[in-house]
């Protein structure tokens, strides 16, 4: 996971929740390794189709990198990992299985907006992280 640019994040744009991680990741991922689409638009849709997961269901998060994907919980650890350094320390949560791991996920993805609250609109990158985003 070290090429920089060909690992896509798909997160839901208007998720405060959901939009504060990826601020994180912009933050932390200095070698731009990933790239981000919103569930709403055409190409987090069409990657979330691809992948067989609904676009319309709007609680699936998704790493799409060229050799395969991973979803939920997995998604959440393969991308703390691939920030390098400490972070792949994250790579111990594979020891819960993921049985355990994907309903906690589903819970807080279920009631994001009603504990974290949502914004009327998708996240709007600033002008230096445009290139980030797909469209």
């Amino acid at each position: 996971m070290n090429d920089p640019g060909e690992h896509v994040i798909v997160f839901d744009g208007v998720c405060l929740l959901c939009s504060g991680w990826v601020r994180f990741l912009l933050r932390v991922d200095r070698r731009g390794r990933y790239r981000f689409a919103a569930m709403q638009s055409d190409s987090g849709r069409t990657l979330l189709a691809q992948h067989g997961l609904d676009a319309d269901d709007l609680v699936s998060f998704l790493l799409v990198s060229p050799a395969r994907a991973w979803t939920d919980s997995d998604a959440i650890v393969q991308v703390l990992c691939g920030l390098g350094g400490a972070w792949r320390l994250a790579a111990v949560l594979r020891l819960v299985p993921r049985g355990l791991r994907d309903p906690l996920y589903r819970l807080i993805a279920r009631n994001r907006y009603r504990l974290f609250g949502r914004r009327a609109t998708c996240l709007v990158p600033d002008a230096v992280d445009r290139v980030r985003f797909l469209p």
